[in-house]
């Protein structure tokens, strides 16, 4: 079992999760730069990390390491099992495995919300028309934006934007969705509006890895906080310990920042 992953249980089970998404000696380099230093971090089916550290500790490129958005430098990475394929079908199929909600949206500003959440799924799932648009109207409905269907992404605000793209990340059935800070890029006053979805979805099981500086949503809704200091894994624990008894001096200098207010 890997260290950095609790035998967490779901409910009513006497079987551990299995792990989903397994990072093994990781490393990112830009040229000079060292990003990402000998990571291990294990995600169980059903879990919900929450990934925290200050601006520029390698939280973000973990993120786009996992769905090969970024090509790790050595160190494996797998996915159920299975190890990143380098490019083609094989890594596209992998891909739609992996969800990913960005802190700027990425939808297709040229294509109604209800064209953004059936594309994907009908050229990579190959889904029917018919099926992907059922689909689309039960996700729309789930974070209360069904009456957005025709709607584009320039009609909708920040709130409702990152909704959408949380649906359209559902749309695929992933076994896992990466969100990259998703409130980042949001006015204050839609950023509840946008957790709310994120904590439902946790709840309800879905294995979830988040990149956010959301306390709140940290405390609430994580089965376990990682935190990260210049590339490396300096913590990993439940978000109780991590806030209130962080193990380095590291961790606690960030949380007395970030608290402070």
């Amino acid at each position: 079992m890997p260290a950095d992953a609790p035998a967490a249980k779901k409910a009513g089970s006497d079987r551990t999760p299995e792990v989903l998404v397994q990072l093994a000696k990781v490393n990112k380099s830009f040229g000079a730069q060292h990003v990402l230093r000998d990571v291990d971090l294990a995600v169980r089916t059903g879990e919900v990390v929450v990934l925290l550290g200050a601006s520029g500790s390698g939280k973000s490129t973990l993120c786009r390491c996992i769905n090969r958005l970024e090509t790790i430098s050595s160190g494996r990475i797998t996915i159920d099992g299975c190890e990143l394929p380098a490019e083609g079908r094989a890594l596209a199929r992998l891909r739609a495995q992996v969800g990913m909600v960005f802190q700027s949206f990425n939808l297709f500003g040229h294509k109604t919300v209800l064209e953004n959440l059936t594309l994907a799924p009908m050229k990579v799932n190959g889904v029917t028309q018919s099926q992907a648009i059922e689909r689309a109207h039960h996700l729309l409905a789930r974070v209360g934006l069904a009456d957005k269907v025709g709607a584009y992404p320039a009609e909708l605000s920040g709130g409702q934007q990152q909704r959408v793209a949380i649906a359209r990340a559902l749309a695929m059935d992933p076994g896992v969705i990466l969100f990259d800070e998703p409130t980042s890029a949001l006015d204050p006053e839609m950023v509840k509006e946008v957790l709310d979805v994120m904590a439902e979805l946790a709840a309800e099981g879905m294995t979830m890895l988040v990149v956010t500086h959301e306390m709140g949503f940290a405390r609430r809704a994580a089965e376990r906080v990682v935190f990260l200091d210049q590339g490396q894994v300096l913590e990993s624990g439940t978000p109780e310990d991590f806030f209130t008894n962080p193990r380095t001096d590291r961790a606690r200098d960030f949380l007395s920042k970030i608290l402070r207010h």
